[in-house]
This record gives C-alpha cells, structure tokens and sequence, in this order.
C-alpha cells in the first residue's frame, strides 16, 4: 500500500494535471449519480483534510501551494455543481448525497433548508474571505515594505559571522517566497468571493429552473414542483457551501499564522493557558452567572467548574521551552540542540573581526552601508578565488574603546592592524606620475605603507587632475581588511577548514586523498604544509597537486617544511608567474656561491627540524648586501625575486621575513622550462 502511495507522489505532476482536464470535463459530460456522490464526498474530504493541515503548518510558507490549491478546489466545486444542476434539472435527481443534505440536515424544511444557506454564504463571504483578504493584502504590503531592511540585517548577519552563505541565501529566497505568497493569497481569495456570489446564483437558478420544468415539462403540481426541486437545491446548496466555508477558513488560518515552531493548537494552549489568571478569572464570572434569576444553573456551573480545574491544574505555570528540555534531560532523552547561552565559550573567539568606532556606523548601518557589507562579501569570495581556501565571515561590531574614526582589525581575537579615516576627506596618492601637490593632512596609507594625503571631498577633481589616485574612506578600509587577510591566511585554515577542502577534492580526484590521508600524512599535517605555502602568498587552488606531490615524498620524510618545498616545486608555473614580464623573463639577483655555501653549512639540524645558525654579524650583513641589490634592482625597473638552492631557500625566506617582506625567494627547482632568467645582481657578503 505504502508503495503505492510512493509511486503516486513520484507522478504529482500528473495527477495535477489529471485533475484539471477533470474539472472541465465535468463541466461538459453528464456524470452519473453514483459518481456525482463520490465527488461531492471528496470534495468535503479534502477540505477537511486542507484545514488540519493549516492547523499543524508552523509558517504560512509551508503550505507556499495553498493559493493555487485554493483555485484548484474553488474549479472542482463548481464543476460539482454544474454536474447537480444538470442532473437536477434533466432528471429531478441530484444524488443520495444531494438527497440526503435536503431532507437529513435541514429536516425536509425548504424554508429552514435556505435560511441555513444563505447563513453559511453571510458567514464566508462577509466574514472569513473579507478578513483573510485584508489579512494577506496589508500581510502582502509590509513584507515588500520590510523587504530593504530585512535584506540588510541577512548581509549583516552574514558578514558578521552568524550565518553561512547557504543560510544567508535561504533567507533571501524565504523572502521572496513570503511576499509572493501573500501576493497570491490576496488574489486568491476573490475565488472565494466568487464563488461564493456563484453559489447563490446557482441555487437561485436550479430553483426557479427546477420549479419551471416540474410544472411544464413534467406535469407537476406547483407545491408538488416547488417541495421536491426546493429540497434538491438546498442539499446542492448546503454541500457545496460547508466544504467552501471549511476552505475559506484555511485561508484565514494560513494567512493569520505567524511564525512558529509547534502547531496552532499548542501554541493556543500555551499562551492562552501560561498564566494561571485567565482560566481562573473565567471560571469565577462564569459562575457568578449561575446565580442571576433567571439563568440555567447546570451549563454555567459544569464550564465554571471544569475551568476552575484547568485553573487548578496550572497553579504553578505551564513549563518552559528550557524546562522541558531539562527534564528530559534528565530522564536520560536526547538533549535538544543549545542555544546562543549555551553555547561553548571557547567558540566565541571570531576568526575574523573588524571592530569600529561610533563615527564609522554609518558605513555599516546606513547611506553607503550596503556597499561596505557587499564589498566585506566580495572580498571574501575574491580572496577564496584566488588563494584556493575558505575565508570565514568578518564579524564587524562598534567598539566604545575606540576614537569615532578609528577601526581595528584582529584575527583569532587579537589585533593585527589599526587604522584610522578622517571624516569628509578622502586619500589621495603619488602613483608616480602626479604633477604638483595637494593640500590636506599627510598619511601613511595602512594597507601598503605608502605615503598619502587626507584631501577634502570637495578636492577630489583637482587631485586627479593633478595625476593622483584618490580613493574614499570606505575603499581604504576595504582594501586594507583585503591585505590583512590575505597576509593571515595560514592562520584562518583550520583542521575542519583543511577537512572541508579535502572533501572538495575528493569529489574530483579521490585516488590522491584517499591515498595520501591519512595512511601516509595525518589531516594535522597536510594542513601545516597548506598553511606554510599560504603563508608566501601562494595560492592552494591547485590542492591536487599539492597532495599528490607531498604524498610522493611522504615515503622519505614527514617533515612539513621539507614537504611544502617539494610541494612548491610542483607549483613552480604558479609562484613565478606574477613575476613575469610578457616575454615570460624573470629578473632575479642571486647569491654568490661562496655565500650560499656558507648558508648551507650554518643549517644545523635540530629535534624540531633545520634552523640557520649564522652568527647574527654575519646575518647582518648579508641582510645588507640583499638590500642594497635590492634598492639598486628597483632603480632599473620592476620587482626582483631572489633565487637560490632548494635547501637554503625557506631559511633565506624566515631571515628576511622581518626586515625585506616584500621579497620573494624562490629556488631553482621552482623555474619551470620556458622562463628567462635574467640576472640583475649578485649577493656578496
């Protein structure tokens, strides 16, 4: 049975359409009695079975199909009542279930049979389509008006850290979703006001129609003609009208439903019921009705009473959320999962923050707000383009300790740069072909280091004028927040990060990870070997070769360090290529052989791994020699790199980490075939 059921929902499509070609066929094709009665005991099924099913959904978008189930149900029952009429008036037979609403429900009384009909009409069309109408068109206008504002609190929320991409992009769709459905609501429910006003037309027509053929066509009497078609049309009446009145009150329950995480009846229950006053002070007038002259003592006695025991039964308050989780804590039941309390403290530690004094709020929160969150968002995916890792979210919050136009970025927690904008003005740089100077407040830009200028808003077109590149406050903190993460990348791989990556890969390349992790390298130490490659700048993207490299050399050691040089002699095409001109040269200055000899004999071996033991004099003064071939290489053009041997090149690096950041060292082993090298210096110490 259950697998029917299954192979029927896997073909919804069709059963939607079936029921569609169905309910114009119905308006065209006599249908007998008997399937006239299993139509119309459908009909009233289904809407019973729409209202429970409003009552148990926690949000209105769970039910997002209810306005075109709405129209579905709306064509059905007219076409229901284009089948009766046609029966009623060729045969004088509506159906036993037609039969049966005219002579069981009403008693066989036209009169009371009709009262009861146009009751039910008042009550959905003045009453419950009306207000479920106004419900879904103001519930409609404040969600387009909400709209901006909830969209700035997802980005917020986002680049803050609290939500990921996937639930920020869920939120952004439930949105959307929530005010097309209460757009589709509120033109849904002039069906229902339709066919309630066809209702009344229809029973008005099978009325005098059925009275006019029972006397003329088929030889009845005039009271004989009215009693028998009076009697079948109100029974047509009455069952098209009930199941229309139950979905007319679904209507009302899904629109008037606000966001919940339980059933309408619990929450009714719970809310009504959380204070012990409101059944208690029922009870007491419901009582004090039972002694007025006059009134029935038994009905108001039996509710006053059995309120008075709810009231007793709640004397100490419905348990809480918190409560009930704890107590089923403790009968040994699966913990719910924590909240934001709850929470592990040792999680609160962002891995990126982006701290602000009062001043800077605006950026965030207003005018060009959606510009620094959108830039926050950019940057992060930019930098995940090009270094092949996951940068976590930038938690950006005000902070009291700080000058309003000062901003402080930290990693893991603590402080890595600070910075500072001037309010009103905007930086202007020398890019090197300016010709003149401009006045304003001389800076140091915070990303580069470069010497700059604060110029007025209003000097901007002079400046550029003049040849210098101008960039306002919002993109100085952009770019330096780009450099700092960039420059603390290797800190933000964590193991699960690492694990995320590996996942990655495997989906493309599964025989290298499953080959390499962890029978030959540990999850801990493939990410010392990413870390140690992002800490140079260079780029992971290429993780299949990183791993399938490290695994190869794995058999002859595990040290990370040695790893990540083998691993950037695969990665060779990548780490020189920024450096390149477009004749594919790389300008470089080397180190004397007696030098580098003598790097290579100060590499001492340790438990920890090879240190360089040269004597401080000594790494004093080849720091020197490399910067004056340096500065002497800058001055003919371009940006050198420092090449040497393979063993000595992360030793070189780790001195000149400090003193010469900007330099890049690379070895021998990482210049691929078809590069140039061409020599502008030679280190001598």
């Amino acid at each position: 049975m259950s697998q029917g059921i299954e192979r029927l929902l896997k073909h919804a499509d069709l059963v939607a359409a079936f029921a569609v070609v169905l309910v114009v066929v119905m308006m065209i094709v006599p249908l007998p009695p008997i399937i006239i009665d299993l139509f119309i005991t459908l009909n009233i099924s289904a809407a019973i079975a729409i209202v429970v099913a409003t009552l148990y959904v926690p949000r209105a978008l769970d039910f997002a199909a209810f306005p075109s189930l709405l129209l579905l149900t709306t064509m059905f029952r007219l076409g229901i009542n284009v089948s009766v009429t046609r029966q009623i008036l060729l045969h004088g037979d509506g159906g036993e279930v037609v039969e049966a609403f005219g002579n069981f429900v009403v008693g066989g009384n036209v009169v009371v049979g009709l009262v009861v009909f146009f009751i039910l009409v008042i009550i959905q069309f003045v009453v419950v389509t009306n207000g479920a109408g106004r419900v879904a068109e103001v519930g409609a206008r404040f969600t387009l008006d909400a709209m901006p504002g909830k969209q700035m609190a997802i980005d917020a929320d986002l680049n803050a850290g609290q939500i990921t991409d996937e639930q920020a992009h869920q939120r952004r769709e439930d949105i959307s979703r929530e005010a097309d459905f209460y757009g589709a609501m509120d033109g849904a429910s002039k069906f229902v006001k339709g066919d309630a006003i066809a209702g009344i037309l229809i029973v008005l027509i099978n009325l005098i129609g059925g009275i006019v053929i029972g006397v003329m066509q088929q030889g009845m009497s005039f009271p004989e003609a009215t009693q028998h078609y009076s009697l079948l049309t109100v029974g047509d009446g009455l069952a098209a009208q009930i199941p229309a009145l139950l979905i007319s009150v679904a209507a009302g329950i899904i629109v008037t439903r606000a966001a919940s995480s339980r059933d309408l009846g619990n929450d009714i229950a719970d809310q009504i019921f959380a204070q012990r006053k409101a059944p208690m002070v029922a009870a007491a007038v419901i009582c004090a009705f039972a002694l007025v002259p006059g009134l029935p003592k038994l009905p108001f006695l039996l509710i006053g009473g059995a309120l008075a025991c709810v009231a007793y039964a709640i004397r100490d308050g419905l348990p809480s959320e918190k409560e009930k989780q704890q107590a089923l804590l403790e009968e040994g039941a699966p913990q719910l999962p924590a909240g934001p309390e709850q929470a592990n403290p040792a999680a609160a530690v962002d891995p990126l923050e982006l701290a602000i004094g009062f001043g800077l709020v605006p950026l965030v929160e207003g005018g060009s707000g959606a510009g620094l969150m959108a830039r926050v968002t950019g940057i992060r995916r930019q930098l995940a383009a090009e270094l092949g890792t996951v940068i976590p979210p930038v938690r950006i919050h005000d902070e009291l300790g700080l000058d309003s136009h000062e901003y402080v970025l930290r990693v893991r927690g603590t402080e890595v740069a600070r910075g500072r904008l001037m309010p009103g003005h905007q930086l202007a740089m020398d890019s090197g072909e300016a010709a003149g100077q401009v006045s304003g407040v001389a800076t140091t830009e915070p990303a580069f280091g470069l010497p700059a200028t604060w110029i007025a808003d209003a000097s901007r077109p002079e400046a550029e004028a003049l040849g210098f590149t101008v960039v306002d406050g919002e993109s100085v903190l952009a770019t330096h927040l780009t450099e700092t993460i960039r420059s603390h990348a290797a800190e933000l791989l964590t193991r699960q990060e690492t694990r995320k990556l590996l996942d990655g890969l495997k989906e493309t390349n599964a025989a290298a990870v499953e080959e390499v992790v962890p029978d030959l390298l540990s999850l801990g130490e493939v990410q010392r070997v990413l870390q140690a490659l992002l800490r140079e700048g260079v780029p992971i993207k290429d993780l299949g070769a990183i791993v399938e490299a490290i695994g190869d050399k794995s058999r002859v050691t595990r040290d990370t360090a040695v790893l990540a040089e083998y691993a950037r002699a695969e990665l060779g095409r990548t780490i020189t290529a920024p450096h390149l001109d477009e004749s594919m040269k790389l300008r470089a200055i080397s180190l004397d052989p007696a030098v580098e000899q003598e790097i290579g004999e100060a590499i001492a071996q340790t438990p920890d791994g090879e240190l360089l033991a040269m004597e401080p004099s000594r790494a004093q003064a080849l720091l020197a020699s490399l910067r004056a071939q340096l500065d002497a290489a800058l001055a003919q053009g371009g940006r050198p790199v420092l090449l040497c041997s393979g063993r000595a090149r992360r030793h070189l690096r780790h001195l000149c980490e400090q003193s010469l950041p900007q330099l890049t060292v690379c070895s021998y082993n990482e210049i691929v075939p078809g590069v140039r090298v061409e020599n502008m210096g030679v280190v001598q110490v």
